[in-house]
């Protein structure tokens, strides 16, 4: 007596596809990375992490095709050149959104914001740019991080100087010498990141700790003197100031795992694709430049809707 051979059923027959799929995808992808022992060494950086490595291509059209798969670096660039598109689309929407809005909207008003899109797409462009060519070679590699890290000196000085002028709105002269103070620490730090030393990864933690130090000497003291002008609440309503709390805590909280090499240094090679250090000190940047442009948004209506003009 014959059994009747079932038919696999559609369920089955989809899970099987998909499963060939995506084993298929990983071998092409494999294919296309190398491991950490692989790298030459001015490509070696993190060695907890230890694959999805894009090999050196001498070609910048090589390195712009790796956009097209995924590598370790993946995360680390779409994050950010989807950001600047983001920032810079967000800047043209605010004006017309604002002009109609606001009689009383100086051209002050547009420079403060425009600072701050201007710092914030020029940061992210060069960010995902440089982490798409930084497997070209070590010479445009070292280009490259140097434009990296003066594009964070351009975001932390874009972002600082238009939240003074709505903290301190009142007190131009204090604007003016919080303004200065900050535009020098900047410059400072656009020339110690162009040092060759710098790159190094022995400096690491002098690296996060420099663009930390801009942030509280371009933001702290002038916070404080806010408050102590003003007040706590006051100050909320000024210049967004919960705001600019959470985003200096997301500042130090993404350099902090950066420097430490968090999570993937408590299990090295599991986090090599997705949710690396730098992967989620990208996206706190991400968050902290969207919660100050949320604090200036605010900075701006308190002193243009009518609560705010008699200083």
């Amino acid at each position: 007596m014959s059994t009747r051979q079932r038919r696999p059923s559609t369920t089955s027959t989809t899970e099987l596809l998909f499963e060939t799929a995506k084993n298929l995808e990983k071998r092409v992808e494999n294919s296309l990375t190398v491991l950490w022992d692989d790298l030459p060494s001015w490509q070696q950086d993190n060695h907890y992490i230890r694959s999805g490595y894009r090999p050196a291509t001498s070609s910048f059209q090589k390195s712009f095709a790796s956009l097209g798969y995924i590598h370790n670096e993946s995360v680390n660039i779409y994050s950010h050149l989807i950001g600047a598109v983001v920032f810079t689309l967000s800047g043209f929407l605010l004006h017309a959104i604002i002009k109609p809005r606001y009689a009383s909207a100086e051209v002050a008003d547009v420079l403060a914001f425009s600072c701050f899109f201007a710092g914030a797409a020029l940061c992210l462009g060069m960010s995902g740019t440089y982490h798409t060519i930084s497997n070209h070679s070590p010479t445009v590699a070292k280009f490259g991080n140097k434009l990296d890290y003066l594009g964070i000196v351009s975001l932390i000085t874009g972002s600082v100087i238009p939240g003074i002028y709505y903290g301190l709105y009142c007190h131009p002269h204090l604007f003016e010498f919080y303004s200065t103070i900050t535009g020098v620490l900047g410059g400072i730090c656009a020339v110690v990141v162009m040092l060759e030393r710098f790159r190094t990864p022995a400096w690491r933690p002098y690296r996060a700790g420099i663009f930390v130090a801009l942030a509280l000497c371009g933001a702290v003291i002038p916070i404080i003197n806010g408050i102590q002008l003003h007040g706590f609440h006051a100050m909320r309503e000024r210049a967004g100031l919960t705001w600019l709390l959470l985003e200096g805590f997301f500042y130090i909280l993404g350099a902090s795992l950066y420097a430490a090499r968090w999570p993937e240094r408590t299990s090295p090679g599991s986090y090599d694709i997705w949710g690396s250090s730098h992967q989620i000190f990208h996206m706190l940047v991400l968050a902290a430049a969207a919660s100050h442009l949320y604090g200036l948004t605010i900075g701006f209506d308190y002193y243009h809707n009518g609560l705010g003009l008699k200083c």
